[in-house]
């Protein structure tokens, strides 16, 4: 993919060029090929144009993926709206918020999330479309009515004769039009509308498109939200532009129905954040491993390169067997996890960013990437570590270049703090990066632990080891009393499996925090373990909403 200023012109020349492939398939549902969403894009065009929306109007969108949310989508950035992705996760009072500070005229919503909101929450609503068929729900607008039920009509009128691949011609963007407006999920607990301009999307398009380089026809499993930046533009919005066949899954992914789907689809790239990978090893790999060759693996120094590739093989055909690499973002990967993948020769990388940067700031090739590291500045963009010696003392990372968002919505100040004067954009993490480029993230700014000893900690590193051990789920590490210590939600159903008791899996779970301490410095050793009874609540990124629990 050449460099482009213009987004919509690689939509509308994909569309054009794969106009009988495959474009959009709901797993286990109808299938739309790329001239069906040429289609449903020109009705929509039709219905906004009928209804009164004006270039630059917001219109939002909540709703688990699917082929009509992102036909939906293209629908509105390609007539010169802005889209106003929402998490279809968050709660109903922070969707109503959402609408209303936005200043979304329309709302775009699934039929599983709509029966929880509250159409008078949102009184500046001028229509509600439920997605499933495109119905229109709730209308405040005459308007808007006649053009929902004179739509195919309209249509008709436009288009007299068979509606073909030559006539379809859509806007061309300003690389500074404001393109979507991405509300955050974050750990701080409060949600902030992120302007991005078309040039950050551009941008992470291409940068993608030169690492991944997937063909029309090549197929792309879509389960990273559509309302978080990341499956946005890593999934979608790089898929339909170079002519890949998008998969959704319709319902949350547990592990069985990735595996499931995997097989059936045999996608050509996989993205998705650490937690999914890293159940999928535990539950579907790990057991073959160490029933069979494990010990082996693990133990011993010196492993054939027969017993590697066994073990690899196994490993691919749990993800389809098909891909190119398996692309992970959005959280800290577990070392122990990743030093495995490495071990196997296992095609992964990492994908490192934030929704203000839509969302790359670091990535490379599974075949370029460092141990542990996040990858290399991605093209278009510059970083530093602020730190008087950034090699081996961490320091905020900063950035800035084309990927950087426009600046908060409404929210000047806010904007201030995060991009500096001189338009480095703050990302809040702390990191390290060596001579040769390669970045390696240490934790969040805000998550870093002092002590009373002056030593700084990062919880994600102690985390990251405890996640490992035996009967452990999840964890999160909190300073208490100046002391650390771990909140452990507990792997049950293994615990059930083997028969242990309640006191049992206690006694399990010290154990494991004495052989956690052993691998650690003093200073960031753990005092005390404390079973949590439930899940930690997390961000649509997989990351535990830290705030709460301190």
């Amino acid at each position: 993919m050449e460099i482009q200023n213009s987004f919509i012109q690689l939509v509308e020349e994909s569309i054009r060029k794969n106009w009988n492939l495959d474009a959009l398939t709901d797993y286990k549902g109808a299938t739309l090929q790329y001239r069906d969403v040429a289609r449903k894009i020109e009705k929509m065009h039709i219905l906004f144009e009928h209804a009164g929306i004006k270039k630059g109007d917001k219109i939002a969108l909540c709703g688990r993926n699917s082929a009509n949310w992102t036909a939906a989508f293209l629908g509105i950035v390609t007539y010169g709206a802005v889209a106003v992705p929402i998490l279809h996760e968050f709660k109903a009072d922070n969707v109503h918020h959402i609408v209303n500070h936005s200043e979304a005229r329309m709302l775009f919503v699934g039929d599983q999330v709509w029966e929880n909101f509250n159409e008078r929450a949102m009184p500046n609503l001028e229509g509600i479309i439920e997605l499933k068929n495109y119905d229109l729900v709730v209308s405040r607008s005459k308007k808007l009515t006649y053009a929902r039920e004179h739509l195919n009509e309209e249509f008709g009128k436009k288009y007299p004769c068979r509606f073909r691949a030559e006539q379809v011609a859509y806007r061309r963007e300003d690389p500074e039009e404001l393109a979507v407006i991405n509300y955050t999920s974050g750990t701080t607990g409060y949600s902030k509308g992120v302007m991005l301009p078309y040039r950050s999307i551009i941008s992470n398009i291409v940068h993608i498109d030169s690492k991944v380089g997937l063909k029309p026809g090549d197929r792309i499993v879509s389960m990273l939200p559509l309302g978080h930046i990341f499956g946005l533009v890593f999934d979608f919005l790089y898929g339909i532009t170079v002519g890949a066949h998008l998969w959704f899954l319709t319902r949350m992914p547990s592990p069985k129905i990735i595996a499931e789907s995997f097989a059936v689809i045999r996608p050509r790239v996989i993205a998705c954040v650490p937690l999914i990978v890293e159940k999928i090893f535990k539950k579907n790999i790990l057991p073959q491993v160490d029933s069979k060759l494990g010990k082996l693996l693990l133990h011993i120094p010196i492993v054939s390169d027969k017993i590697k590739d066994q073990i690899r093989k196994q490993a691919m055909e749990v993800f389809g067997g098909n891909f190119i690499e398996i692309v992970i973002g959005g959280a800290p990967f577990n070392a122990e996890v990743e030093a495995f993948l490495r071990k196997i020769n296992f095609p992964y990388t990492i994908a490192y960013g934030m929704t203000e940067c839509a969302p790359l700031i670091c990535h490379s090739r599974w075949d370029e990437i460092l141990y542990m590291s996040c990858g290399k500045t991605v093209s278009n963009m510059e970083t530093k570590v602020d730190s008087p010696d950034p090699e081996n003392i961490p320091g905020e990372l900063l950035c800035r270049g084309m990927n950087v968002m426009l600046g908060y919505y409404k929210n000047q100040e806010a904007t201030g703090q995060t991009i500096d004067k001189d338009g480095w954009l703050h990302t809040g993490d702390m990191a390290v990066k060596d001579a040769d480029g390669n970045i390696f993230i240490k934790g969040r700014c805000k998550n870093m632990l002092l002590t009373a000893s002056g030593q700084n900690i990062y919880p994600e590193e102690i985390e990251a080891r405890l996640n490992n051990m035996p009967f452990v789920n999840e964890s999160l590490v909190i300073l208490k009393d100046n002391k650390l210590v771990a909140l452990v939600y507990p792997d049950n159903e293994e615990a059930f499996a083997q028969n242990l008791t309640k006191k049992q899996l206690e006694d399990a779970i010290e154990q494991n925090r004495v052989e956690l301490n052993k691998l650690l410095p003093a200073y960031s050793q753990v005092a005390h373990v404390k079973l949590y009874p439930e899940e930690f609540e997390k961000t649509a990124k997989k990351s535990i909403k830290r705030f709460l629990y301190q």
